[in-house]
């Protein structure tokens, strides 16, 4: 299993960018895939991910604003980001855990200055 993140950048406060996490390597690849970020200093978060169920989840601090979705067909997880905040700046990567193995992706960086 592979996973590319991308679509990181820096935006002013109040914006928006989209990350995309293209998965390979197997059938349902993207089962099981969702974002964490790591800003400095810090341990890696859970930003946004999928139930069992195929709701979505989110950490308290990006509610209302991030966005998980996937798109079987490309295999594909996207993350939105509105109303980005300083506080938003950190690698964000993607991650796949599923039947007890994981995978990470290689990290995007965003960077959202005030």
């Amino acid at each position: 299993v592979q996973l590319q993140a991308s679509g990181g950048g820096s935006v002013q406060a109040g914006g928006s960018l989209r990350l995309s996490c293209a998965a390979s390597g197997g059938i349902f690849v993207i089962n099981g895939v969702d974002w964490y970020r790591q800003a400095p200093g810090t341990q890696r978060e859970l930003v946004a991910g999928f139930t069992r169920g195929g709701s979505t989840n989110y950490a308290d601090s990006v509610k209302g604003r991030f966005t998980i979705s996937r798109d079987i067909t490309k295999n594909t997880v996207y993350l939105q980001m509105n109303s980005l905040k300083p506080e938003d700046t950190a690698v964000y990567f993607c991650r796949r855990a599923l039947g007890g193995q994981v995978y990470w992706g290689q990290g995007t960086q965003v960077t959202v200055s005030s």
